[in-house]
């Protein structure tokens, strides 16, 4: 009986509470309190972090970090489902085909992730079994895939990425439902409701589990998604290494070999990924053009005019004043450093902290006067 508190909203929000609506249990010292817990993070939230990062045997420390993570891992698939509910009644009744790469990727990727985590239950490694699955729903079901099929739904792409959305969607909450049945229990009720229920057991708690089809593996899927992938990656990380504005797109040449032919089809994804218009996209590279970047993956080569990126003369000139800035320091730091009555009478932490103050300011310095020569061309 949980009085005025109707049972599904006592569950949903993971608050346990007596027949006059108070907490039923307190604790002493350092003994955290599950029902303080639930009730500010949320019964999910605590069962996942109760399991993340547990192995056989040992002992794990449960705090705040864990417990974000979990509440942030709830909200991002109920963010993920509710992009797919706004489609969900356009596929109910549409079939699966999956002929286009990214589904293809995406189901290979989710069978191997099932095969994997059945698996790891039978073995009871269930904390490995859910990274593995937050890292399939979290890394490439919604960073991924999702952001893939908003381009293709924008442009109007067929095949359609709903049927394979749905899908992914409904098998990611068995498989995660488990670990966090009330989050998993609500988006489920959601998604039948919105496709008519048809296809769908009343509740998730007496849905099969999910099993793996071996026949879904598909290893060229997997390499060509994970090179657009390296490319959108590599992009982020030169743009915010040489501190690129977020709302500037700059100019990439794409060189992918045998995937070439293949990456013409996501030039939107890498636009809209990674705010890059790709200019020229071949098998081989040719030329390089002075004042360029080249940066070198396992399945592409990319080359980006660093004029696309700022203007240079501009840049040339920042470089030089950050240049003799991080130049003082140095020197300050050099002086600090060779003064024996420093050494000799500060905490060996002290000394410690300065040095390596004095290597980061090194490290810089270096930086900066590579990035000089490239811009000098």
């Amino acid at each position: 009986d949980t009085g005025k508190i109707p049972f599904r909203t006592v569950y949903l929000h993971g608050l346990i509470r007596d027949e006059r609506g108070e907490k039923m249990s307190k604790t002493k010292g350092n003994v955290l309190d599950p029902l303080v817990l639930m009730d500010k993070y949320g019964t999910d939230a605590l069962r996942f972090a109760v399991l993340w990062g547990t192995t056989p045997g040992n002992d794990s420390k449960l705090g705040d970090t864990k417990l974000e993570a979990g509440r942030n891992f709830a909200n991002k698939l109920y963010n993920a489902a509710r992009f797919v509910l706004r489609y969900a009644g356009k596929f109910p009744n549409e079939e699966m085909q999956a002929t286009e790469l990214g589904d293809r990727w995406i189901l290979s990727r989710m069978n191997r992730v099932v095969f994997s985590v059945s698996s790891l239950m039978d073995q009871f490694e269930f904390g490995e079994a859910l990274r593995q699955i937050h890292d399939f729903i979290w890394g490439e079901f919604c960073d991924w895939y999702i952001e893939m099929a908003k381009e293709r739904l924008q442009r109007g792409a067929e095949p359609s990425p709903l049927p394979v959305l749905g899908h992914v969607l409904e098998k990611s909450l068995r498989l995660l439902h488990p670990y966090m049945p009330f989050v998993t229990e609500e988006l489920w009720q959601g998604l039948k409701e919105s496709t008519g229920g048809s296809r769908l057991r009343e509740s998730i708690m007496v849905s099969t589990y999910p099993a793996s089809d071996e026949s879904r593996f598909d290893e060229y899927a997997e390499r060509a998604v994970a090179a657009l992938m390296e490319v959108v990656r590599a992009v982020r990380n030169v743009r915010a290494e040489y501190e690129v504005s977020p709302d500037r797109v700059i100019e990439i040449r794409l060189y992918s070999g045998e995937l070439s032919s293949v990456l013409q089809f996501y030039i939107g994804v890498i636009r809209s990924l990674a705010k890059a218009e790709v200019s020229q996209l071949a098998a081989a590279r040719s030329e390089i053009p002075q004042r360029s970047l080249v940066v070198v993956l396992k399945d592409s080569e990319l080359v980006i005019p660093m004029a696309s990126m700022f203007d240079l003369e501009s840049e040339v000139g920042r470089l030089k004043k950050e240049l003799v800035a991080v130049d003082k320091q140095k020197s300050r730091l050099d002086t600090h450093l060779g003064d024996e009555i420093f050494l000799s009478r500060a905490p060996e932490a002290v000394v410690a902290r300065e040095k390596e103050r004095l290597a980061a300011v090194e490290e810089k310095i270096a930086k900066l006067n590579e990035h000089l020569e490239r811009l000098a061309g």
